[in-house]
């Protein structure tokens, strides 16, 4: 994988030493990748020290796209790229929408038209008009190491069935996070 300065680092680099949910993103301009990392975005760096977790997100587009991408969603914790999508292709991550009728992420609070028309928007005005990646991939998410042991694993069947973030946190022992915007209850 690149960093967002192009250095090369071995994926095995990513989980080998610490337990790490790794994040694999459809491409950089898909509106329902940029409103789940929006959301992973909101994890504590506090709650993941206290686990000793790492999360990390991974695209398929150029590095010359993690700082934007980053600045855009608020996502302050570690983005690498896999531009040849070898790591998407050695894991079987699938290509094209599949099942459609999928339980729709919670994360994700856009509909699908102004969804679409706001990824192209940011297509059409980035300063190298691409889609930041293969538009047909499909992402997933991980929960591997320390060392070889993958813990969880779930492939998206299409660009609305990504895993509740809340769901991975707890599997990887990390305190879970309020992601609405509404005052919690507590009942005494």
């Amino acid at each position: 994988v690149l960093d967002a300065d192009g250095r090369s680092i071995p994926f095995k680099a990513l989980y080998g030493e610490h337990k790490a949910i790794v994040v694999f993103v459809r491409n950089f301009l898909c509106y329902t990748c940029k409103e789940y990392v929006e959301d992973l975005a909101k994890v504590p760096k506090a709650f993941l020290r206290e686990a000793n977790v790492r999360l990390i997100v991974i695209g398929q587009s150029s590095y010359h796209h993690i700082k934007p991408f980053c600045s855009l969603t608020g996502y302050t914790h570690e983005m690498y790229v896999d531009p040849q999508r070898e790591i998407y292709k050695t894991l079987g991550m699938r290509r094209g929408e599949g099942n459609t009728v999928s339980v729709r992420s919670p994360h994700v609070k856009s509909n699908m038209l102004l969804g679409s028309i706001r990824s192209i928007w940011r297509a059409m005005t980035s300063p190298a008009f691409d889609f930041q990646g293969d538009p047909s991939q499909q992402g997933g998410a991980l929960i591997l190491g320390p060392g070889n042991e993958v813990l969880f694993s779930h492939f998206d069947k299409n660009r609305l069935d990504h895993v509740p973030i809340n769901t991975v946190l707890q599997l990887a022992g990390v305190k879970t996070v309020n992601f609405t915007n509404k005052a919690q209850i507590i009942d005494i």
